[in-house]
C-alpha cells in the first residue's frame, strides 16, 4: 500500500532532481546545485524507503547522490571529468540528507527546525546568482641552469610540445602544445595554444630578461569532456575558469643560473569556491610546470652549445 508520505517523497525527490537539471542548464554552478540538491535528494530517498538505522540512512542517500550526479552524463548535459570532481562534495551532502529524513522520522522531532532546512535553497541560489568570483593567484617556480639572458628567448615563444606523457593530460584536461609572438615590447600580443584552443595575451610589462607581464583576452576550454554523445559543450566550460593576467618572472642566481617563475591569476563561477580552487590551482600549477620545464629544457640545451 502506498502511504502518502511515499508520494510526498517521489514528488520531492522528482522536484529535485529536475531542479539540478535546471541549474545545469542555465549556468547556475553552486551551494544549490552541489550541496543543497544532494543534501534533498538523499532526504527525500530515505523519507521513501525508510532505511533501518543512520548507517543505512547515510549509505541510501550517498548512492542517491551518486545515481543523480550520473544523470547529467546520461542526458548529455554534462561529462565525465567534472561528473567524478563533484562527487567528493555531492556524495557527503547525499548520506547527510539520508541521515536527517531517518530522524526526522522519528517519534521525537523538533518539525520546525527540519523544516527550516526548506528555506535554504532560496538563500542559497540568491548567493551563487549574485556573488562575485574571487581572484586566485598560483605561482610555480624551478630553477634553469642557464643565464635570464638565454631563459627569457624561450619564455616568449617556444616550438611544439612533446605529447604529454602524465595521465591527467589524457582525461581531457587542457594542455599547452606551442606559443608564438606577434611584435615585441609593451602591445605585442602573445599567443599560448592549447589543446582546446589559444589563449591571447596581450603584453603590459616587457622588462627584458627579466619580467614578461601580460592580460588574457581570451580563454580556451579547461577541459574537452568525455561524453558518450561524443563532444559537448556545458556551460561551465566558457567563462567559469578564466585566467586574467599572467607573467613570467626571470631572477638571476649567484651561480649564473635563473630562477624561473610562472603566476596566473584566475577566477572560477563555482561555488563552493575553497572546493573547486583545489581542483583549478592544482590543474593550473601542471599547466604551468609543463611549460617552464620546456623552457628549460630548451634553455639549457642552448647553454651547452654556448659552452
Amino acid at each position: 500500500m502506498i502511504k502518502r508520505t511515499h508520494i510526498l517523497g517521489l514528488l520531492l525527490l522528482t522536484a529535485f532532481v529536475t531542479a539540478g537539471i535546471v541549474l545545469l542548464r542555465s549556468g547556475v554552478y553552486g551551494w544549490t546545485l552541489f550541496i543543497l540538491v544532494p543534501l534533498f535528494l538523499g532526504c527525500a530517498s530515505c523519507w521513501i524507503f525508510s532505511p533501518p538505522d543512520p548507517w543505512s540512512a547515510a549509505a541510501q542517500g550517498a548512492v542517491s547522490a551518486i545515481v543523480a550526479s550520473g544523470l547529467p552524463l546520461l542526458l548529455g548535459l554534462d561529462g565525465l571529468a567534472c561528473m567524478i570532481m563533484a562527487l567528493p562534495v555531492t556524495v557527503p551532502f547525499g548520506a547527510l540528507g539520508g541521515v536527517l529524513a531517518y530522524y526526522a522520522k522519528q517519534p521525537v522531532v523538533n518539525v520546525k527546525n527540519f523544516t527550516a532546512l526548506l528555506l535554504l535553497p532560496a538563500a542559497t541560489l540568491a548567493w551563487d546568482t549574485k556573488a562575485r568570483p574571487p581572484v586566485f593567484q598560483v605561482r610555480t617556480q624551478i630553477v634553469v641552469h642557464a643565464t635570464p639572458e638565454e631563459v627569457w628567448q624561450h619564455v616568449i615563444t617556444f616550438p611544439d610540445l612533446p605529447e604529454p606523457r602524465e595521465w591527467y593530460f589524457h582525461t581531457g584536461l587542457a594542455y599547452p602544445q606551442r606559443a608564438h609572438i606577434d611584435g615585441s615590447g609593451p602591445g605585442a600580443v602573445r599567443y599560448c595554444e592549447f589543446s582546446t584552443g589559444a589563449f591571447v595575451e596581450p603584453i603590459d610589462v616587457w622588462d627584458e630578461p627579466h619580467l614578461l607581464r601580460f592580460r588574457v583576452t581570451a580563454n580556451p576550454a579547461p577541459v574537452a569532456e568525455w561524453s558518450p554523445y561524443g563532444a559537448i559543450q556545458p556551460k561551465h566550460l566558457h567563462g567559469y575558469l578564466v585566467s586574467r593576467h599572467g607573467q613570467f618572472r626571470l631572477a638571476p642566481l649567484p651561480n649564473g643560473n635563473t630562477l624561473l617563475e610562472g603566476t596566473t591569476w584566475y577566477q572560477h563561477g563555482l561555488w563552493p569556491a575553497q572546493y573547486w580552487r583545489w581542483w583549478s590551482d592544482a590543474i593550473i600549477h601542471r599547466i604551468h610546470l609543463r611549460v617552464l620545464n620546456e623552457v628549460r629544457i630548451l634553455a639549457e640545451r642552448g647553454a651547452r652549445r654556448a659552452w
